[in-house]
C-alpha cells in the first residue's frame, strides 16, 4: 500500500507534477535545500534517502519538467506515552524554489507525506516548524522545548573518563544512556536506528562519548567546532559521570560560552543543577503535534486510560466517558476488567450535559501529550472544559516529555 503511494504520479497546477524522488534528483535536490535551508542540509537529506530503511521512497519532489522546484521527507519515528508506543511521522528537509513559491507546493507534498504517514499506521505526526505555518495543515503546539540555558561555572576538578568523538559501535550504549534517561519523562520520542546512523555521519552536530575502562558512561550531542558550544541530548550513567562529561565538552573550546538543554529530573540535569543559569522562561517554544484520526489515537490509549482510572481509584463502570471535539464526540464504554473500543459519532456542543469534556481539536494534542493537562488548559482555553473535573483530571493530567529529534530546534 505504500509503495503504490509513494510511487503515484500527481498532476498539480500549471504542468507541475508531484512524484517520488528518484536517484536523478539527488543533486537538484541537495541544490534546493541548500539554497533554501543550511548547506549541511543536503548531506542530511543524502543520508536519509540512501539509508536502507528509509530510501528515496521518504522522498517526494514537486517537477516543472525536469526542474526539481519543492521537495518534502517523511521521516520514520515513535512516541511513547505511558508504555504505550505510537508509530509516528515527522516531515523534514522541506523547501521550495523562490520561483516558485505561494502556489500551494508545499500543501500538496504535505498531503504526500500525511497519506504515506497514515498507509504505514502512523498514529500521530510530529514536527519542528517555524512559527504558525504548520498550524495550516493541522499540526498544534503541544510539547514544550526545554531551554538552552547557559553554564555559570565548571565542577571543579579533573576529568577521570576521556571524551571522543562517537563511532557506530557506541550506538547501543549511547541508546542505552538515552533509554534510561527518558524513562523518567511520561511522553518520550526516541532517536530511530536509522536516526543514530545519520547523526554519526551529518555536520550539522556531532555525537560524543565519554568513555571509561574501554565502556561508555555519559554521551551528548554537541554543535560543531566555530560555531557557540550547545550541548543537547546529554545522558550518563551517574552523577561522576555527568560532571565529567561537562568537563570534558568545555575543554573543547576552553574559555568559550557555553549553553546546556536541560533535561529537568535526569541524571545530567540533577548534576549541572548548580552550574548553570536557571533563567525564567521567555517565550513559549514547543514541538508541533499532528493527530489525523483523533477516534484511532484515543483507541490506541485505551490501555493508559485504564490504568489512570484504577491508579486513582476512581470506578465508574457501567457509564462511558464522552469526550467532544464539538464537531463530533468520542463515547469509551466503562467495563468491568477495562475500556471498551471508542465509538465516535456526531456533533455534541454541550458535552456538559452528558458529565462529558468539550476539547476543542486545535488543544487535542496539548490536552494527550502537553504539560497543562485538563485542570490547566481549562484555565486559559475556554473551549477545553470537563463537567466531571475529578474524572478529567485523572484521564489527562499534566505530562512531562522529552524529545529526540534529528535536528536540533535551537
Amino acid at each position: 500500500m505504500i509503495e503504490n503511494h509513494s510511487t503515484a504520479v500527481v498532476p498539480l497546477a500549471d504542468g507541475l507534477t508531484l512524484r517520488q524522488a528518484g536517484p536523478a534528483d539527488l543533486d537538484q535536490i541537495g541544490t534546493l535545500l541548500s539554497e533554501r535551508g543550511e548547506p549541511d542540509d543536503a548531506i542530511d537529506h543524502r543520508l536519509v534517502v540512501t539509508d536502507p530503511e528509509a530510501g528515496l521512497s521518504a522522498c517526494a519532489v514537486v517537477v516543472d519538467g525536469d526542474r526539481v522546484v519543492s521537495t518534502a521527507t517523511l521521516l520514520d519515528e515513535e512516541v511513547c506515552i505511558g508504555g504505550v508506543r505510537l508509530p509516528a511521522g515527522q516531515v523534514e528537509l522541506v523547501a521550495t524554489d523562490r520561483e516558485y513559491e505561494g502556489r500551494g507546493l508545499v500543501r500538496a507534498l504535505m498531503h504526500w507525506a500525511h497519506e504515506r504517514s497514515a498507509a504505514r499506521g502512523d498514529l500521530v505526526q510530529a514536527m519542528i516548524g517555524i512559527p504558525y505555518f504548520y498550524r495550516l495543515f493541522g499540526y498544534e503546539y503541544a510539547i514544550d522545548i526545554p531551554q538552552a540555558l547557559n553554564v555559570k561555572s565548571l565542577p571543579p576538578g579533573e576529568a577521570t573518563a576521556a571524551l571522543r568523538a562517537a563511532r557506530a559501535s557506541d550506538i547501543p550504549a549511547m541508546a542505552a544512556l538515552q533509554a534510561s534517561a527518558q524513562s523518567g519523562f511520561d511522553v518520550a520520542m526516541p532517536h530511530s536506528a536509522a536516526c543514530w546512523r545519520w547523526l554519526l555521519e551529518h555536520e550539522s552536530s556531532n555525537l560524543v562519548v565519554l568513555e571509561q575502562a574501554d565502556t561508555v558512561i555519559a554521551t551528548a550531542r554537541t554543535t560543531p567546532p566555530g560555531e557557540e558550544m550547545l550541548v543537547a541530548e546529554a545522558a550518563a550513567r551517574d552523577e561522576a559521570a555527568a560532571r565529567d562529561l561537562l568537563r570534558g565538552v568545555a575543554a573543547v573550546a576552553p574559555g568559550d560560552p557555553m549553553q546546556i538543554v536541560h533535561r529537568a529530573g535526569t541524571v545530567t540535569g540533577n548534576a549541572w543543577q548548580e552550574f548553570i543559569d536557571h533563567e525564567p522562561r521567555r517565550s513559549a517554544e514547543q514541538y508541533y503535534i499532528r493527530i489525523p484520526d483523533a477516534a484511532a489515537l484515543l483507541d490506541r490509549l485505551r490501555p493508559l486510560f485504564w490504568q489512570r482510572l484504577t491508579a486513582a481509584g476512581i470506578d465508574r463502570t457501567g457509564r462511558d466517558i464522552v469526550i467532544s471535539t464539538f464537531g463530533a464526540h468520542h463515547r469509551i464504554p466503562v467495563l468491568d476488567d477495562g475500556l471498551g473500543e471508542v465509538v465516535t459519532g456526531g456533533a455534541i456542543q454541550s458535552p456538559g450535559s452528558v458529565r462529558g469534556a468539550g476539547v476543542a481539536p486545535d488543544h487535542l494534542a496539548a490536552l494527550l501529550f502537553g504539560p497543562h493537562g485538563m485542570e490547566g488548559l481549562t484555565r486559559f482555553r475556554p473551549d477545553v472544559y470537563a463537567a466531571d473535573e475529578e474524572l478529567f483530571q485523572v484521564l489527562f493530567p499534566p505530562l512531562t516529555a522529552d524529545v529526540l529529534s534529528y535536528y536540533l530546534p535551537y
